[in-house]
């Protein structure tokens, strides 16, 4: 019993309660999802990516995107299943941030020096960044992609990844740890984002494809109706790159930071470490998308796989390079 009352005993049952609290959030989300499939007397559209905290003005996307068009009516539905998964995900939030924050405390430094932390902390800031954008755009529509890859990633990484406490590696014991680490998490938490709206935008240009088709051969709409209360492709798109920009910066201070740090660490900025060449990879991923963004030709359809390949590299890199690959980054804390 006594174990149980320790902080990194409090802080993993800290960590369940939010998983169990982000599974009922992504049900509401879901159900939100459902619900607006079903057909309303009046036709339900959010023609732009309508400012959630200064509604009813129209979002430098949409603008962008349909310059001289009208405004968005300010009339939105209440979508209130959208709206009790947006609540229990704060509260889930606010239990995982007490349990990362007392993991640290635990081990008396930043909690992110094993592949459990990095987990705990990438995901704190995933759900972070959504809750941080939801006032500036209404990305709820978002919420079971990203909610329930954070269930996911939580708690595979709880139930997997998990080891105690212990002392720090001699190469970890650095400010770098701090910086790099933490300016990582935050570039991930930017590309998942990015990623979701990547593939809300391919199934929303299917959408439109088929939209158009069946209206030139007078057949009936085809495709979930939930996407008809979704934004257009093209302004789904844009977000993404903005996203996906933003988490570029980032990754590339990360692998700056990284070489620095391997300098100070082993005498060389560069090795071709397993880790370090998966860092490269998917910088050039991210920097051959904003390239093809660019590209009038790359945009669209290829460019939105190009950002969901670049998410799947990041995923691939915390994983299977951290677990099956060895190098001098061994510090999975897996025995």
């Amino acid at each position: 019993m006594t174990g149980s009352l320790t902080l990194d005993g409090i802080s993993l049952l800290l960590v369940w309660t939010a998983i169990a609290t982000y599974l009922l959030a992504f049900i509401a989300y879901t159900i939100d999802l459902a619900r607006r499939s079903v057909p309303a007397a009046v036709p339900l559209r959010e023609p732009a990516l309508v400012s959630a905290a200064t509604a009813p003005a129209v979002t430098e996307a949409w603008q962008e995107q349909h310059p001289g068009a009208p405004e968005p009516r300010a009339s939105q539905p209440r979508l209130l299943w959208a709206r009790i998964g947006t609540a229990l995900t704060i509260l889930g939030f606010l239990f995982h941030l007490a349990g990362t924050v007392l993991r640290g405390i635990a081990a008396g430094r930043v909690p992110w020096a094993n592949m459990y932390e990095f987990a705990l902390t990438g995901t704190v800031l995933i759900v972070a960044v959504y809750l941080a954008v939801l006032r500036r755009y209404d990305l709820r529509f978002l919420g079971a992609f990203l909610i329930g890859m954070v269930v996911l990633l939580l708690g595979g990484a709880t139930i997997t990844f998990y080891v105690d406490v212990v002392p720090l590696m001699d190469p970890l014991k650095s400010v770098w740890l701090v910086i790099h680490v933490f300016v990582a998490s935050l570039a991930t938490a930017l590309f998942a984002i990015g990623c979701g709206l990547s593939v809300t935008q391919l199934l929303q240009a299917r959408r439109e494809r088929r939209t158009a088709a069946a209206s030139a051969d007078g057949a009936p709409r085809s495709g979930p109706r939930f996407l008809a209360t979704l934004p257009p492709a093209d302004a789904l798109e844009s977000l993404a790159y903005r996203f996906v920009i933003v988490g570029f910066v980032f990754w590339t201070f990360t692998l700056i930071a990284g070489a620095i740090w391997a300098n100070d660490s082993w005498g060389r900025y560069w090795g071709f470490d397993t880790k370090e060449v998966w860092t490269f990879v998917i910088w050039v991923l991210y920097a051959g998308y904003i390239h093809a963004r660019a590209t009038r030709g790359w945009r669209g359809t290829r460019s939105a796989w190009l950002c969901i390949i670049g998410f799947i590299a990041v995923l691939f890199n915390f994983t299977i390079v951290n677990m099956f690959f060895k190098g001098l980054h061994a510090y999975s804390g897996l025995s």
